[in-house]
């Protein structure tokens, strides 16, 4: 039987590794964008995909803990519902050095980019996209520099409000469906790269 889970703290790498699956990635954020459960035709149309190839991965992510069934009314089509407690979505409990845990963590972050690289360049073929502005709409960036213990707590407390901006749920006032993904990293000096002898 899968175990429970709050949201905010997934750290079983089986859980995880269901997740590196960008198909996967997209029904569990689409599901919480639409409120926490969704009908199979809503999320086939938000992502743009055939129902039909969506079954299968609902039963993949309802077998591992992450998503339940929702018991249809006579006439009613399938629904499907984020597992776990709370109203947010999904969110990864991070344990280092754990091998285990590290290796699905790193799957999970390559996938995601890979759907934020999509995401990106799909806004760009977007011929009304704003661009600039404070209605600004798409943005990449990479930033590196040198913060203060003050400053990672600031980063911090901008993240999780970036984080609950963008994971409310489809409601009047609120038509623009936007994706948001980041990568918070501290870099460690490598060691100097010996050149090579001609």
């Amino acid at each position: 039987m899968p175990r429970t889970f709050d949201r905010r703290a997934i750290d079983a790498p089986a859980q995880i590794r269901l997740l590196s699956s960008p198909v996967r990635q997209e029904l569990v954020d689409t599901l919480a964008a639409l409120g926490g459960e969704a009908s199979v035709a809503d999320l086939a149309e938000q992502l743009g995909r055939p129902a039909d190839g969506l079954y299968y991965h609902l039963r993949v992510l309802c077998r591992g803990g992450l998503v339940r069934e929702v018991e249809p009314v006579e006439g009613d089509e399938q629904r499907y519902r984020l597992a776990g407690t709370g109203a947010a979505p999904l969110r990864l409990a991070y344990r280092a050095g754990k091998a285990g845990n590290l290796a699905a963590l790193g799957r999970f972050a390559r996938s995601l980019l890979r759907i934020a690289t999509r995401d990106f360049e799909e806004g760009l073929r977007l011929e009304d996209v704003v661009v600039s502005g404070p209605q600004r709409e798409l943005w990449t960036a990479r930033n590196k520099g040198w913060l203060s213990a003050r400053d990672v707590e600031e980063v911090n407390r901008l993240i999780e409000r970036l984080c609950e901006l963008t994971s409310q749920p489809r409601a009047p006032g609120r038509e623009c469906l936007m994706s948001l993904a980041f990568v918070l990293a501290p870099i460690r000096p490598r060691a100097k790269r010996r050149a090579r002898s001609e």
